[in-house]
């Protein structure tokens, strides 16, 4: 029976095989391994057997140590309460202060472009740095900084864990960013948990407690601030799922509104500062959500502005995203077979995260229903890109 996915096995299993100095390919033929299972095990898309881990063990020399992972998955909820309870006290300097803060800003610009698995370790590893750090002693205004940079890993880390579909360690790591947040007062980072809880619920289907909670988070955040716009976005999602076109419409002409003279940040594609670009792909998805026909003219619109070229752009993932976003306007204006091909586009760049499935799946199911000939070929390109967990077709991405 496989265990939870642990992103340690997954590293651990690429440094004893770079030590041994072979490839996947290689390390496929010695363990009878297709090269294709080995990069799953590596990056995470997939969770080891004992039987497996036992095997590479022995394959790779590494004394059980693959094995021990299997066996002693980690804790989320263990870590996450760790955390929680080093919010009282904490010896740093402002040099140490000021590269944590940078490392936080670094992180969230990798979010829209690394994937899940591979960021998921980095996150771990500066949070746990943090925590050690909130163990010595420093004055208030330190401690400030060090709680709200930890807020900010916190909520980053659930959110990874949200986009690899392990719900349980994202709950922990929510519950760890609201203790952080209050302990600093920082309304903006509260807003992002409620967001970020809002969008989770979103993906399960419950667009009534989504509704709730971005309307909350619109409550808690400073006005204007980009938690306060994204859960604005947010909350025109969850109207659009329940069909309620107006209330979507009225949602996203607040977005609007919020972001008419908003400036483009810094780092355009830091997660938690709010690019106006961002509107604009959050309406494509939203309409065509809600089945409305402008959703078409957005979406091709956003495509464009992501993709000039039609090689992924620099963001790629959004790119993806885009092309799905697009392909779901296309089924509702009667055009399945341009939508077929966006889709098949999107899902073989292998750039569509766990938690953005539901895109693709909602797009194959569709032009299945309409009797597309190359529906074929997108089911078959589903079926090989798909995550192992797939989420069900109410799923929603960032």
């Amino acid at each position: 029976m496989a265990s939870a996915v642990d992103p340690r096995f997954g590293a651990a299993l690429r440094e004893f095989r770079e030590r041994r100095g072979l490839s996947l390919r290689c390390l496929g033929q010695l363990a009878h391994r297709s090269k294709s299972h080995l990069h799953e095990l590596e990056v995470g898309l997939k969770a080891p057997t004992t039987d497996t881990a036992r095997h590479l063990d022995l394959v790779l020399n590494a004394a059980g140590a693959l094995a021990r992972l299997v066996d002693a998955p980690v804790d989320h909820a263990a870590e996450a309460a760790e955390l929680r309870l080093r919010v009282a006290a904490s010896d740093v300097g402002k040099e140490v202060l000021d590269r944590i803060e940078q490392s936080v800003d670094d992180l969230a610009s990798a979010y829209p472009t690394m994937a899940p698995a591979d960021l998921l370790p980095l996150v771990r590893r500066h949070l746990a740095y943090v925590g050690r750090l909130l163990d010595g002693r420093v004055t208030l205004a330190q401690q400030r900084r060090l709680l709200v940079a930890g807020g900010w890993l916190a909520v980053l880390r659930a959110t990874v864990h949200i986009d690899l579909q392990q719900r349980a360690a994202a709950a922990a790591h929510l519950r760890a960013a609201v203790d952080l947040a209050n302990h600093a007062e920082h309304s903006e980072l509260r807003g992002w948990c409620l967001e970020t809880r809002a969008w989770d619920v979103l993906t399960q289907g419950d667009y009534r407690k989504a509704l709730d909670l971005s309307r909350q988070a619109q409550r808690v955040a400073p006005e204007g601030s980009s938690a306060h716009i994204q859960a604005t976005a947010q909350e025109a999602r969850a109207w659009a799922r329940m069909g309620d076109v107006l209330e979507t419409r009225r949602a996203l002409d607040r977005v609007e509104r919020l972001t008419a003279n908003l400036p483009v940040p810094e780092r355009a594609e830091h997660h938690y500062r709010y690019d106006p670009a961002k509107a604009a792909a959050y309406t494509a998805t939203t309409l065509a959500w809600a089945g409305d026909p402008g959703a078409e003219h957005v979406a091709r619109a956003v495509l464009a502005d992501l993709d000039p070229n039609g090689d992924g752009g620099a963001r790629p993932r959004r790119s993806a995203s885009a092309r799905l976003d697009l392909g779901l306007a296309l089924v509702a204006a009667g055009q399945p077979d341009e939508a077929t091909a966006l889709a098949a586009e999107a899902v073989a760049s292998g750039r569509v995260v766990p938690s953005n499935w539901w895109r693709a799946a909602e797009v194959l199911a569709r032009v299945e229903q309409a009797g597309v000939p190359e529906a074929v070929t997108l089911r078959e390109l589903c079926d090989q890109y798909a995550p192992r967990r797939r989420p069900t077709a109410d799923s929603a991405g960032r």
